[in-house]
């Protein structure tokens, strides 16, 4: 049970201070809303560290790049079936969305509805993924920008080789900076998720837990449904019928791991040993499910795309239309690559989509909140989808039907 705390504990924290907040909120009504200033103090060091902590993590992670060409082909397969799940997972929770949608008066009141949101042209586009000053990519406005600018980055330290040694050393020395300035902010959450909870329940009174209650709903719907469905057709293409037996029989450990430790990381090792037992070869499992730790998220697909659709209706803007899909659909990929390296990861895919798509800074805590509630089936979903996505490399790359033959073992 201490361990459980343990690792519950920012979570358990957020949640405490979320739940004063209501009650303040509840208790002051009106006048709670003078605490507002600390809710946006605490956004504000956000998205001041947002762009230095995504550049300095995505750049030194591109420059750090090791592989030889034996593994080429390993290496090819995991990157489409860790893309092609993630996305599987994301459209599977916009139809969810579409059968259940959020409202538009759900959460937030007209008040707020402030936010920029209009059709893309050309020169919007062009504004979107470029600047044309290197300051700008200082603003959070041009995070899109930024995050080309750091791939680029990136990957000219790593064509630099020897030369470019002592940069990568930098953006290593940036990265791990910039995360620990990321926890010191955090580690504000409660207060200041808690201030602006007061807020909310002042402004808006008592519906807002129904709606939260909702939202909750349909994310752990749609996750388990993910987990227990998808999971298994994935694990049937893998292998068949004895695939999908093999998968479950050895998925209890690695699932209560990952609710325990609410960490994908931490359950690495009980993948590993699953892996093994459900057929995949050791060399694949060795580089498929320690880099899927990291890189390969289909709960934080299901996560990012439930928190956009939700600040979307709270503005009263559509989720429908087909350049705000596509745009999402490249924001949630990103974010499951980028967040595994970063303390609190999820946070940095909220930022993100609302400097993209223009929202005001009071979308972010609603965002935050939900992405808190429904974190153990995230983490869930995004650990024991290793394991499954370790046996579709397997089959695709062995090619063959049945797991646990192949010359790589």
């Amino acid at each position: 049970m201490s361990n459980w705390v343990k690792n519950y504990r920012g979570i358990l924290w957020l949640l405490a201070g979320i739940i004063v907040g209501a009650i303040a909120g509840l208790l002051f009504g009106k006048r709670a809303m003078l605490v507002k200033p600390i809710g946006d103090i605490f956004l504000n060091l956000l998205f001041v560290a947002v762009i230095p902590l995504v550049f300095f993590a995505i750049a030194s992670s591109i420059a750090n790049l090791q592989g030889g060409q034996k593994l080429s082909r390993i290496l090819t397969i995991m990157s489409v079936v860790f893309l092609s799940t993630v996305l599987i997972a994301a459209l599977f929770t916009i139809v969810a969305l579409w059968l259940f949608p959020v409202h538009h008066t759900a959460i937030v009141a007209d008040t707020l509805n402030h936010g920029t949101g209009k059709n893309l042209s050309g020169e919007q586009i062009t504004r979107l993924f470029t600047t044309d000053e290197f300051y700008q990519l200082l603003s959070r406005k041009n995070m899109l920008a930024m995050i080309i600018f750091a791939l680029l980055t990136g990957f000219g330290t790593l064509r630099a080789g020897e030369q470019g040694r002592a940069f990568a050393q930098f953006l290593n020395a940036g990265n791990e900076v910039f995360k620990n300035v990321f926890i010191l902010i955090m580690k504000l959450g409660p207060i200041g998720l808690g201030a602006y909870f007061a807020y909310q329940v002042a402004q808006f009174g008592p519906s807002l837990f129904g709606s939260y209650a909702r939202i909750m709903g349909i994310g752990y719907g749609v996750s388990i449904f993910y987990y227990a469905v998808f999971f298994s057709l994935y694990a049937f293409i893998a292998g068949g019928i004895n695939g999908v037996k093999k998968y479950w029989k050895n998925n209890i450990i690695p699932s209560a791991t990952a609710i325990g430790t609410c960490s994908s990381i931490a359950t690495i090792p009980a993948n590993l040993e699953a892996a093994k037992k459900m057929g995949v070869s050791a060399i694949i499992a060795g580089i498929t499910v320690p880099l899927g730790g990291t890189l390969h998220k289909d709960g934080s697909s299901v996560s990012s795309i439930l928190k956009m659709a939700v600040v979307f209706a709270m503005f009263g803007r559509s989720f429908n239309s087909a350049e705000v899909i596509i745009l999402a659909l490249g924001m949630t990929i990103l974010v499951s690559i980028v967040e595994g390296g970063i303390p609190n990861g999820g946070y940095i895919g909220e930022l993100l989509f609302i400097s993209v798509y223009g929202f005001p800074p009071e979308a972010l805590p609603p965002a935050i909140i939900i992405g808190t509630l429904i974190d153990p089936v995230a983490t869930l979903l995004n650990a024991t989808g290793d394991t499954v996505a370790a046996m579709l490399v397997s089959r695709f790359v062995e090619e063959k039907k049945e797991l646990g033959t192949a010359e790589y073992e």
